[in-house]
């Protein structure tokens, strides 16, 4: 694993998240696992020092704005660590509504009445003060598993299929109506703010207007 110790600043100033492609795919072909495409707002996390700092893709400061998951990230030791990941209301049967997350998070703040939100964390950028960026894709996702072994309140680790993709997509994204999967390359490294062909964005048709992609 590379191991680049970083300096004793924010993190988040020199990081922006990975982006998705959206060229034809086949599914079947090697060396790829597949995520559930959650439907929430895409966030960066920096915590492990005894504080945590939410970052949106396009650098503003969300702490504020989801205080349950900054205080449950604020209690982990050892840091500093990054991760990336989408904020989400669940409903009933774990799906993502981004109509109810929106009404959450308009308000910037908690407040009375206000739906629960997860963390659907699905990579690791830095790891006990080491950027990992570099590290192939199954390094990063076994850091993460380790990190966050024991359960933590509204953070949610987001598991991946290492096969039968187009089963999951067929059977799972059409029945109950997800917005998709997102296919990995097991030996992609994460290139903060780039677009690559490593990661592959498979949704279902009419999923969700085609504007809200763009996030």
């Amino acid at each position: 694993m590379p191991r680049t110790q970083l300096p004793n600043t924010l993190l988040l100033d020199d990081l922006s998240p990975m982006q998705l492609d959206e060229r034809p795919f086949t599914f079947g072909e090697p060396g790829w696992v597949y995520e559930i495409k959650f439907d929430g707002y895409r966030l960066l996390a920096e915590f492990g020092n005894g504080d945590c700092v939410l970052q949106t893709k396009n650098g503003t400061n969300a702490t504020r704005w989801f205080p349950e998951i900054a205080r449950s990230l604020g209690r982990v030791e050892g840091g500093p660590y990054v991760v990336d990941g989408e904020v989400c209301v669940l409903d009933e049967m774990g799906r993502s509504d981004f109509i109810r997350l929106q009404n959450r998070a308009r308000k910037r703040r908690w407040y009375d009445g206000a739906d629960s939100v997860v963390y659907a964390v699905f990579d690791l950028l830095v790891y006990h003060g080491v950027d990992i960026t570099a590290s192939p894709l199954s390094v990063r996702k076994e850091a993460l598993a380790m990190l966050f072994k024991a359960p933590r309140p509204s953070i949610f680790v987001v598991g991946y299929f290492e096969e039968d993709g187009e089963v999951l997509f067929n059977m799972a994204v059409h029945q109950l109506k997800l917005e998709g999967v997102v296919a990995k390359h097991v030996n992609s490294r994460y290139l903060p703010g780039s677009r690559t062909a490593e990661w592959v964005k498979v949704k279902r048709k009419s999923a969700v207007p085609a504007e809200r992609f763009k996030r």
